[in-house]
């Protein structure tokens, strides 16, 4: 799957399309940004069910902050809401693969239930 131009406008229908989403927030003049691009479009073709999301920082300044972006690139995975990574800098393919490899492994439901449990609960 070709990777997808994330935006305000578009977040909401991308982010709940999908079985999980990984996003890629970058800019034009940012050399790591660039160097990980094929990379990050290579493993999109891997993952046929998962959206690969670019966020371009520069025109869409309210959406990374809304994330606290800071420095990029920066590599999001989310998955029913859940923010489940979030880094910045580039990783090589095999780490890229793994990391999506254990987003997908995690028990999404176990996860909820515990959101939804407050800490010190006893029920």
């Amino acid at each position: 799957m070709a990777t997808v131009e994330m935006t305000a406008e578009n977040f909401e229908e991308i982010a709940t399309s999908a079985r999980a989403v990984l996003i890629d927030f970058w800019a034009s003049w940012c050399g790591p940004c660039r160097t990980f691009a094929p990379t990050f479009e290579k493993v999109s073709e891997r993952y046929p069910d998962i959206v690969f999301a670019k966020v371009d920082t520069e025109a869409q300044q309210s959406l990374a902050a809304s994330f606290n972006i800071m420095s990029i690139p920066t590599l999001m995975v989310i998955r029913e809401r859940f923010v489940l990574y979030s880094q910045a800098g580039a990783l090589p393919e095999a780490a890229l693969v793994n990391l999506i490899d254990q987003a997908l492994a995690i028990d999404i439901e176990a996860l909820s239930q515990d959101a939804v449990t407050s800490p010190g609960d006893d029920g």
